[in-house]
């Protein structure tokens, strides 16, 4: 970390969520760029500076707030037509970091993404499709606006929406097979291919490699190809997990010797009954377990829904709620009917399950919050809108990979934490440093030994004023106390009085010098030289001319 008092002041400034609009402008010049991230991309702005910084020359402003969590879509969907291409693929890769569910862009922003052809005339780093290719994989286009997609007005996105050919009902399907336009019909019948047996068996590569694996997994087996896989005892794990493999070759892997194809076979939605009750008497837990956990009639999404939070192998009863996350929603969810059930159920995996859905009704949010089993009341701290701010707490005290994404969320307490001042973690003794509702300044935090606890005590707001302008002299706390958002707004715009001064000082400076070396570099020929030796050329030039 830099000791540059001017440095350490710009960056706090910045970072203070009580610094008005007029401070904030001033940080937009060229001699406050080091502190554009925090600016412009790590907190939230006011309105008048959005405009501002929506409209500033510098691409480096805009590319940082197009991917601001902290603003809402509608206000960085307004540089989808920025005149450079990489401000338009910061907006459609997403807010960084990438932290539990992303807000879905509107609907009129990605069709324009989704849409927008090349500007040949402009010489651009990145073509639209690559920009595309950004906003497919950034969670910033909801499963709705996919859906609504097969039905647009725009032949575009109904050819895009063909990729979803998996997903789609028989009816979708023919919808798409009978476009009225060519291209969508080209489209829907080449993704027709991959739910025909004999077209797949075709393209199937004999070599092991990722497209094989995906064929397996996912598309259409013909019995031929089952019973080859079968015979050579290899991509049986593939075959358990499709959808589409063949009846016979389902029961046939009922009775694999391995069993985690014994497990994905259990999981299956269109398992037999008398092979589900075989299952269930399994002689591997894992198989047992995953047979018993999901009662008949099934579907496919139900089983995704418990795989995402349980994983996919024999004798797993699932990751834990720190690794899994918040979750986004699948293309096709469950009802939120069948998460209601999985909350009841007297299995602690279901409740994980129905934990991990954002749709629950406040009822069961309440009674899953009073969980004996802590990875269920994590998982709903992470993925519920209701959650109480109690297991919100509890989840970012146990879980520290998750902390990054909790403190994103309103949810998080920030007032009522004096008894985590003294906590052993130092994340956790940061988030108590930084409450302002504490009974008195948290003075002893000044003297912590790690540098985020100090910052989150020098911000305290509780701190007297005295304190706080002591603190900006000193480079451990200089950067938290000008993020105290106790200070006046003259403090502030003193404090980039200095700061900028002294930036505009050091630039002449280093332009001076460069200059200086310029023109030293154009003498460097002569100054080499021997003085005597330059005045007997002259004779000669002299005698020659």
């Amino acid at each position: 970390m830099s000791s540059d008092p001017a440095e350490l002041w710009l960056r706090g400034v910045a970072a203070n969520p009580a610094a008005p609009s007029d401070v904030l402008l001033r940080l937009l010049s060229e001699q406050a760029r080091t502190t554009w991230t925090i600016l412009c991309e790590e907190r939230e702005l006011p309105a008048d500076v959005v405009e501002a910084v929506l409209a500033h020359p510098e691409r480096a402003i805009r590319r940082r707030f197009a991917r601001n969590r902290h603003a809402a879509a509608e206000q960085r969907g307004r540089l989808v037509n920025d005149v450079d291409a990489l401000v338009r693929s910061a907006l459609a890769s997403g807010p960084r970091p990438r932290l539990g569910r992303v807000e879905a862009l509107p609907d009129e922003i990605l069709e324009h993404l989704l849409t927008v052809q090349d500007d040949d005339s402009t010489g651009q780093l990145l073509t639209a499709d690559e920009i595309r290719q950004e906003l497919v994989v950034s969670g910033q286009i909801s499963p709705a606006f996919r859906r609504r997609a097969l039905n647009h007005r725009v032949a575009e996105l109904r050819y895009q929406a063909t990729g979803l050919w998996l997903w789609l009902t028989p009816g979708q399907r023919d919808a798409l097979l009978s476009d009225p336009d060519p291209a969508v019909r080209e489209a829907a019948l080449r993704q027709s291919r991959l739910l025909d047996p004999t077209a797949m068996e075709k393209e199937l590569p004999e070599e092991s490699c990722h497209h094989r694996g995906l064929l397996l997994t996912n598309y259409a087996v013909s019995h031929a190809v089952a019973a080859q896989c079968l015979a050579d005892r290899r991509d049986l794990w593939s075959l358990a997990h499709n959808p589409h493999t063949p009846g016979d070759a389902v029961t046939r892997l009922a009775r694999d010797p391995d069993p985690d194809v014994r497990e994905r076979v259990a999981a299956r939605a269109d398992l037999d009954p008398v092979l589900l009750a075989e299952l269930a008497q399994d002689p591997d837990s894992g198989v047992r377990t995953r047979a018993l956990l999901h009662p008949l009639p099934r579907t496919w999404p139900e089983r995704a829904a418990i795989d995402r939070i349980i994983g996919h192998t024999a004798g797993n009863t699932g990751h834990t709620a720190e690794i899994i996350g918040a979750v986004d929603d699948m293309i096709v969810e469950p009802p939120t009917s069948w998460y209601e059930t999985c909350a009841a159920s007297t299995n602690p995996l279901l409740r994980r399950v129905a934990a991990s859905c954002h749709r629950l009704p406040e009822e069961l949010v309440h009674r899953l919050a009073g969980d004996p089993e802590a990875d269920v009341r994590h998982l709903l701290a992470y993925n519920h809108p209701l959650a109480p701010p109690a297991i919100v707490l509890d989840a970012f005290i146990a879980t520290p990979l998750q902390r990054p994404y909790l403190l994103t969320l309103p949810r998080l307490p920030r007032t009522g934490l004096h008894h985590l001042l003294d906590h052993d973690d130092p994340d956790v003794r940061a988030l108590a440093a930084a409450d302002a509702g504490l009974a008195r300044p948290p003075l002893h935090l000044l003297a912590d030994p790690e540098p985020r606890v100090r910052r989150a005590a020098a911000a305290n707001p509780l701190l007297p004023l005295d304190v706080i302008s002591s603190l900006l002299d000193d480079p451990e706390h200089a950067e938290g106390a000008a993020a105290n958002p106790g200070l006046p707004a003259e403090r502030l715009h003193g404090l980039l009085d200095l700061s900028l001064m002294a930036r505009a000082g050091a630039d002449r400076l280093t332009a001076c010098t460069r200059t200086g070396l310029r023109r030293g570099r154009r003498r460097s020929p002569l100054s080499v030289r021997n003085p005597s030796s330059v005045h007997r050329r002259r004779p000669c030039m002299h005698a020659s001319a």
